[in-house]
């Protein structure tokens, strides 16, 4: 145990609660620095402890905009974890309201990652700025749009209108990201109070209904055709679509919903490659999404730009059970294909008996 006013106790009888243990020994106490640089402050806005945060503000003259190494201030650990009284006094005392840490967040934005409305709403009439941006572009609206709670995204746009006009680096605006995180209610209000455009794409060219699709939110990804027009159809910057990215991901419902309910043929294929669900899913191993797609109708001996089949890409990725399974599903040309897949697995051999000989065996 560590002795009576060492650092690493102090921060313990902080994280505690314990004020009386605090005040007997922080006389004696030679530093204050804790893990990562944190102050005992630090410690004590991260907890929620109000009242030592007091004591050692008042008591001991605390720097209340003493960072650590991420430059972390009292206010931003108080902001992240929801702690009102905490941070109703930091900002009573004159704690900068905007100030940074690393990757530039700011408390505000810290208090969007959690459904915490009060906290945001105090920090807002202490004049925080919701448009300001962390080094992804992110503002505290597009945070928000993460955590998906509608009533703080009401209130942020209550207060600065345009917040929702945002965009990341990578072009993600905040419909992207609650599509993305399956926030529904979040989508509709999105959808309702502002105006994105239908498809709108990051620089890898997936629009929101990718997104949604590709995480299997498929409410969302209704909600986004009926209500914003978006095309199931659109692709991304490598010539993908929805069900391309659902085959990655190992989304079967999802895919089932855009072959059997909207149409989309199983066999459509990525414009630059050629490659189809069906190879992307064997690509990543995925046996379940091979199944599916072959149970609606997936042309197991398509062939992309290169002349390879979904069995080529399984066999590439040393993925056993998915080239097992190709094997035994009717490949038309498997006597050629097996041959050359030997030559290739027997050179990338895992193990003295190698995954080529047991796989075509």
């Amino acid at each position: 145990m560590a002795p009576p006013g060492d650092p690493r106790r102090l921060c313990k009888l902080v994280q505690d609660g314990r004020l009386q243990a605090l005040q007997e020994e922080l006389p004696v106490a030679r530093g204050f620095q804790g893990p990562a640089g944190d102050t005992l402050l630090h410690c004590a806005a991260r907890h929620g402890h109000l009242d030592i945060l007091t004591y050692l503000t008042e008591a001991w003259g605390m720097d209340i905009e003493a960072t650590n190494q991420d430059y972390k201030r009292p206010l931003h650990e108080a902001a992240s974890m929801g702690h009102r009284d905490c941070v109703r006094y930091l900002l009573g005392r004159g704690a900068a309201v905007d100030c940074l840490k690393k990757a530039d967040w700011t408390p505000l934005m810290m208090a969007c990652t959690r459904k915490n409305l009060g906290v945001i709403q105090d920090l807002v009439e202490h004049g925080a700025n919701p448009l300001l941006k962390n080094k992804d572009g992110w503002n505290s609206f597009h945070i928000a749009s993460r955590a998906g709670d509608s009533l703080i995204l009401q209130y942020l746009l209550s207060v600065c209108p345009d917040v929702w006009k945002t965009e990341s680096k990578i072009r993600r605006t905040p419909l992207h990201t609650a599509a993305m995180h399956g926030c529904l209610d979040a989508v509709k209000l999105l959808l309702k109070r502002c105006q994105y455009e239908p498809n709108s794409k990051d620089k890898c060219g997936i629009t929101p209904f990718m997104d949604a699709i590709q995480c299997g939110h498929i409410d969302i990804a209704k909600l986004l055709l009926e209500k914003h027009e978006a095309c199931v159809s659109a692709e991304d910057s490598l010539g993908a679509q929805a069900l391309h990215r659902a085959a990655v991901t190992g989304q079967d419902e999802a895919i089932r919903f855009l072959v059997s309910d909207l149409g989309i043929d199983v066999d459509v294929k990525a414009a630059s490659t050629h490659l189809t669900a069906l190879h992307y899913a064997a690509k990543e191993g995925h046996v379940n999404t091979i199944q599916t797609l072959l149970s609606l109708g997936a042309d197991i001996n398509a062939k992309d730009v290169r002349n390879r089949s979904a069995l080529h890409l399984a066999c590439a990725g040393q993925h056993l059970a998915c080239t097992e399974f190709l094997l035994q599903s009717g490949l038309k040309d498997s006597a050629d294909v097996t041959g050359t897949l030997a030559q290739q697995l027997t050179e990338r051999a895992d193990s003295p008996q190698s995954f080529a000989h047991r796989a075509m065996t």
